[in-house]
């Protein structure tokens, strides 16, 4: 366990960036030989807007990790913490950790950003994306995935877990967000059997319905047993799926100017 964690704790920024890369292009590759929406649209535009956001929670998470170190190294709960108080393997504390960040850090986190108003401004960046793919997992507003930093970093102090715990988590998600996101189309019965544990392609798609109460379903990130537990899991026929928001103008749904300007307007 600890080259597990010391490969993660020292591995350097572009290593990650590496692999966010790696899962774009495998996540394209799949969009261009089976995608579930064969519709024409500006594919590069597109990615544009949503690989410039990108760029913007990058920014936060280096500026939010290097202030994720300094307080896990300077303010430790220690024996207060979870794994202070109750010995585990190091194994059982990984499987702990990953479960529970899964569960508040983006569950509860994602619950929230549609259920606070003004989280839910931010969030809209997000579902304002008319057309779903694989970049379209990159499209968050910096305040969206600051809130969801907070909690993780809560997560992290009340267990008393290691860094290397998180950025493990952090490289899964990546993976999960582009797979989701992207418009492929897996088989019908294989993606509804994977859906049993796991956020699918085709159960994630109905979050991103443009109307409510199919907005505020399928919450989880990688794992639907969450949604199953607090019954927000929907799962249907993909083809009745519109995306975007009802109450934003599509048009712009590429416009970083409009888009920057949904968590100053009133919510909805």
């Amino acid at each position: 366990m600890e080259a597990f964690i010391s490969f993660f704790e020292d591995m350097p920024s572009w290593q990650r960036l590496v692999w966010v890369a790696s899962c774009l292009m495998l996540t394209w590759a799949l969009e261009a030989g089976i995608p579930l929406v064969r519709q024409p649209y500006a594919k590069w535009r597109h990615a544009r807007t949503n690989l410039l956001l990108l760029a913007g929670v990058i920014a936060v998470n280096l500026l939010f990790g290097a202030l994720t170190v300094f307080i896990l190294e300077q303010a430790p709960l220690g024996d207060l913490s979870l794994f202070g108080l109750v010995q585990l393997p190091p194994l059982a504390q990984l499987v702990v950790t990953f479960l529970t960040l899964d569960l508040v850090a983006q569950y509860f986190a994602h619950y929230l950003l549609h259920r606070v108003p003004w989280l839910w401004t931010l969030h809209m960046v997000h579902h304002s994306d008319t057309m779903l793919d694989a970049t379209s997992g990159t499209r968050l507003h910096p305040g969206d995935f600051l809130s969801r930093e907070v909690l993780s970093l809560v997560v992290l102090l009340l267990l008393g877990a290691p860094l290397a715990f998180y950025l493990f988590y952090r490289f899964c998600t990546v993976f999960f967000t582009y797979m989701t996101h992207a418009n492929i189309a897996l088989p019908p019965r294989l993606d509804k059997a994977l859906s049993l544990v796991f956020i699918t392609p085709n159960m994630h798609k109905f979050h991103h319905h443009d109307e409510r109460p199919w907005t505020d379903s399928n919450f989880g990130n990688i794992f639907s047993f969450w949604d199953r537990l607090f019954g927000t899991f929907v799962y249907d026929d993909t083809s009745r799926i519109r995306y975007g928001l009802d109450v934003l103008d599509p048009a712009k749904a590429d416009d970083l100017r409009y888009q920057f300007s949904l968590p100053f307007r009133k919510a909805k």
